[in-house]
């Protein structure tokens, strides 16, 4: 049971950081490639022949999800220590 709630807490941190791995995915892409990444609009970028600024675009306005998503991370992982703590004491007891 526990082991389930260490791996479900985990993916949900994990899911959490998603809209800032896009901001640093789209950042590090448009920069590597010279294209101009603003949220203003769509830019065009090509990488490989193709226009990806409106991926691009999407994946970087994707960072105003986390002020949701990173707090959420926090008391998920906040949960999970004091869960964990717990879990130890009470061990320690025994």
């Amino acid at each position: 049971m526990y082991r389930a709630f260490v791996i479900t807490c985990i993916a949900l941190i994990i899911l959490c950081l998603v809209p800032v791995m896009g901001v640093l995915w789209s950042t590090w892409v448009a920069d590597a490639h010279d294209c101009v990444l603003n949220e203003a609009g769509r830019h065009a970028c090509v990488v490989d022949g193709e226009d990806m600024g409106g991926l691009l675009g999407g994946a970087f306005l994707l960072g105003w999800l986390g002020i949701v998503t990173l707090p959420l991370a926090a008391i998920v992982l906040l949960v999970l220590i004091v869960v964990s703590v717990i879990r130890a004491l009470r061990r320690r007891r025994q």
